[in-house]
């Protein structure tokens, strides 16, 4: 669906975007994640045609789409600052917006009101609450069914029961439309149920780039306890990325097989032996290590 290849892009000396290469699959849900400054806006402008790169390509549906009125019909934006015409209620702009997309669904329409029923649609949006303005937006965003949905920030000002409701909703359209949504967030928090991959951005290039499976397939955290009081000297290719201790147990984050890893732990005969979850933000501290304290800060 989207293909970056190796984008560059400068500002007054300051260079945003430093060979930044990504890719996107159709339908799938995928979380840009990085510190401020990293360059998540500015990729994100170039993926809706906002910005023309000073090197490489920004490929949609395999085509440029900076200046290409046909690929933009198919991409709906919800921006990190959002911007309405001086005052135009949400009904104002749901008829612009069926000006523009050709898909735009006035049954749709109504049937959300349901889904966002605080707002008042006829009420001028720069009078609402910020919380409501976004409910505005993905309101109107979601009637466009678009393609590829660029979402920057999306769930600011919403509260936990609204945030619900609209990841159902962008979820929903992914199983049945097959939608691509490309989200961006300081907060891996956020989008640690939601995404199925995930890339990270650090002084305008992709650190990391993966699926949450390969992630969690690919690391192991065991906390084990022996009946020796020194552990035994484990084998360096067992490729252990963090040792603590607390008491008699120790914990151990591995990379590489879960199965294979507590197989061969278990050799060494533990009386304690157990395998534990990691989140998404233990995964990325020890999978980037200390490649960034920027990137270390949003995760940490």
């Amino acid at each position: 669906m989207i293909q970056v290849n190796n984008v560059t892009k400068t500002f007054e000396g300051f260079k945003a975007l430093d060979g930044l290469t990504m890719k996107v699959e159709r339908g799938s849900i995928y979380g840009l994640v990085g510190p401020n400054g990293a360059g998540k806006s500015t990729i994100l402008r170039h993926i809706t045609g906002v910005y023309r790169p000073d090197s490489g390509s920004v490929l949609v549906d395999g085509q440029s789409v900076y200046e290409n009125p046909a690929v933009k019909a198919k991409i709906a934006v919800i921006p990190d600052e959002l911007y309405y015409f001086a005052s135009a209620s949400t009904r104002d702009m749901m008829k612009f917006y069926r000006g523009l997309y050709p898909r735009f669904d006035d049954k749709r329409y109504q049937a959300l009101k349901e889904a966002f029923p605080e707002v008042d649609e006829k009420q001028p949006i720069r009078r609402l609450s910020k919380g409501m303005q976004k409910q505005s937006a993905f309101w109107l965003a979601l009637c466009c069914e678009p393609d590829l949905l660029v979402l920057d920030e999306p769930v600011d000002g919403l509260d936990p029961v609204m945030r619900r409701q609209v990841w159902s909703l962008l979820m929903g359209d992914v199983a049945q439309r097959g939608t691509t949504v490309l989200v961006s967030s300081h907060n891996l928090r956020e989008l640690e149920d939601v995404c199925d991959h995930v890339g990270i951005l650090s002084h305008g290039k992709v650190l990391l780039e993966r699926s949450l499976t390969d992630l969690q397939d690919n690391i192991v955290k065991l906390q084990a306890a022996f009946a020796q009081s020194e552990p035994p000297q484990l084998p360096r290719d067992m490729n252990i990325l963090h040792t603590s201790q607390v008491g008699r147990v120790y914990t151990y984050i591995v990379r590489g097989n879960p199965a294979e890893i507590k197989s061969r732990m278990a050799a060494y005969s533990p009386i304690l032996l157990e395998v534990l979850p990691l989140s998404l933000e233990e995964i990325f501290i020890y999978e980037l290590g200390g490649e960034d304290y920027g990137v270390r800060d949003i995760i940490l």
